[in-house]
């Protein structure tokens, strides 16, 4: 059934309109509601696991979980809690997430750049034209000392392509931008089929240690902040302009990302995780 709604909240239903693709589906992660019986089978099946509210934004509530031979641990902001059996974690994860609805989804060990895990945002609005089109990509690095790489979690914004090429190589980089292109529009296409209102999403996008990337999540209302903080601003003209043509406009005060340093963002990195040859 068709819906004039321009956003939706609930991440399962996300999922859902995802895997009716018959190409979007096979770069979903497995995701499930949380039960007790399902982070059972899918910590043994993965050994890694991410949880996160079912209604949710900016990375608020995410937890890593794994299992790590006979004990089990969790991170949540910061801190890290390792627990010596599977009943024990369960129970002080049910303290966390309370009556909410969590969803458990199949961990993706991401690319790394200087020991920290990063993904992709990718921006994709309809021009006017009335086609999708990919309006900006841009490369996230956690904090620190946390799990999840959004901005507003102090994660730090990077071109794309400058942390992709050290890894990958000029030519397959260009590939996985041109893959994450078509996701991206492939992903807008879908959601209109379901929602003919809806003008603009924001991908999150993960490439593995094989370079397979994944769709970890797609935002109905996406903020354009990680593409502020870009030294070329092609990307943001581009996005604000095109909102513009269907109504919206943003807040872009976004202090809580960091800006990647000027001398890291001119040419190939050399901390970049380099995965083993295929």
């Amino acid at each position: 059934m068709k819906s004039n709604r321009r956003a939706v909240s609930s991440k399962l239903i996300k999922t859902r309109i995802l895997l009716q693709h018959s190409e979007l589906r096979k770069y979903v992660p497995s995701t499930y509601r949380l039960t007790r019986g399902r982070l059972q089978v899918m910590l043994e099946q993965y050994g890694m696991l991410y949880l996160k509210p079912d209604k949710g934004s900016l990375g608020i509530g995410v937890m890593r979980v794994e299992k790590r031979g006979r004990t089990f641990k969790y991170q949540y902001g910061v801190h890290s809690y390792t627990f010596p059996s599977f009943d024990a974690m369960f129970r002080s994860l049910q303290r966390r997430t309370g009556s909410r609805c969590y969803l458990i989804q199949k961990g993706i060990h991401l690319l790394k750049f200087e020991g920290r895990p990063f993904d992709f945002r990718v921006m994709v609005q309809r021009n006017p034209s009335g086609k999708w089109e990919t309006t900006g990509m841009a490369a996230r690095v956690a904090h620190p000392h946390k799990v999840v790489t959004n901005g507003s979690q102090g994660g730090t914004i990077y071109p794309a392509e400058d942390l992709i090429t050290p890894i990958a190589g000029a030519e397959r980089t260009v590939r996985l931008l041109q893959k994450m292109d078509r996701l991206a529009r492939w992903t807008g296409a879908q959601f209109r089929n379901t929602y003919p209102a809806m003008n603009e999403l924001g991908l999150d996008i993960a490439i593995d240690r094989k370079l397979v990337p994944w769709i970890l999540e797609v935002n109905t209302r996406p903020d354009p902040c990680p593409f502020t903080k870009l030294e070329d601003k092609e990307s943001i003209r581009k996005i604000i302009s095109y909102a513009e043509g269907y109504g919206r406009k943003y807040n872009l005060v976004c202090s809580k990302a960091e800006r990647a340093p000027i001398q890291e963002t001119t040419g190939i990195l050399k901390n970049a995780q380099t995965p083993q040859r295929l």
